[in-house]
C-alpha cells in the first residue's frame, strides 16, 4: 500500500477513540515504566474514563456514569486484543473478537449529516448511553480498518516496556512506536549499545 492513509472523519474519530481507550483503561507498560489504568473504585474509573474522552476531544460536562465507565474498561480490554492480534498477523483472531464486539454492541450504521458536512457513515449502539454508543462506534471502526487493506495499520509499540497502541496512518506504513517519546528512547539504547562495543 503506497501513500497517506485516509478515513473519513467519522472513522478516524473513532479509531482515535479505540487508541485513547485502549491506552488510558488497560494496565501494561507505557514509555518504559508500568502503567495502572485507574480501574479500581468507581471514582478512579469515571476519572480515567473523562480523561479519555476529553484526549479525544468530547469532554464529558459531568462525570461519565459508574456502569457505562465500567463497560468502556471492558471493552478497552477486548480492543486490546484486536490491536495485539493485528500487529502480530493473526487477522483471524482479530476479526473474531470484532464481530463479537458488533454482536455484543449491536452496532448499526446510520448516515448522519453534521452542520458543514455531507452525510456520512457513522456506527450507533442500541440506545443514546454514553457506553453504547462508543462500544459500537469504537467496534465497527476497527472493523473498518481489518475488513480492509489498512488491517496492518493496527499496531502495539515495540519498544520494550510499552505496550500501547497506535492506528499507523503515515505514508510508507513501517511505524513502531505509539509515540515519538519511544522511538527516542529506543534509538537512544541502540547508540548507547554501538558506544559501548567501540
Amino acid at each position: 500500500m503506497t501513500g497517506q492513509v485516509s478515513f473519513d472523519s467519522h472513522a478516524r474519530s473513532v479509531l482515535a477513540a479505540a487508541v485513547e481507550y485502549v491506552n488510558r483503561l488497560t494496565p501494561g507498560y507505557s514509555g518504559g515504566t508500568p502503567y495502572s489504568a485507574r480501574a479500581g473504585d468507581p471514582e478512579s474509573v469515571t476519572s480515567a474514563v473523562a480523561d479519555a474522552l476529553t484526549a479525544i476531544g468530547y469532554p464529558p460536562s459531568s462525570p461519565p456514569p459508574v456502569d457505562d465507565s465500567r463497560r468502556l474498561v471492558d471493552l478497552a480490554g477486548r480492543m486490546r486484543s484486536v490491536f495485539e492480534a493485528a500487529s502480530s498477523g493473526d487477522l483471524d483472531a482479530a476479526a473474531t473478537e470484532i464481530n463479537s464486539l458488533l454482536l455484543d454492541t449491536n452496532a448499526r450504521p446510520q448516515l448522519d449529516r453534521g452542520r458543514d458536512r455531507p452525510w456520512s457513515l457513522h456506527f450507533h449502539g442500541p440506545d443514546e448511553q454514553l457506553a453504547n454508543g462508543w462500544a459500537a462506534g469504537c467496534a465497527a471502526g476497527l472493523a473498518l480498518a481489518v475488513g480492509s487493506d489498512l488491517a496492518g495499520r493496527l499496531g502495539v509499540c515495540a519498544a520494550p516496556h510499552c505496550d500501547r497502541v497506535f492506528v499507523d496512518t503515515s505514508k510508507n506504513g513501517q511505524r513502531r512506536f505509539h509515540s515519538p517519546q519511544c522511538q527516542s528512547r529506543v534509538k537512544a539504547a541502540a547508540h548507547r549499545a554501538r558506544q559501548s562495543t567501540v
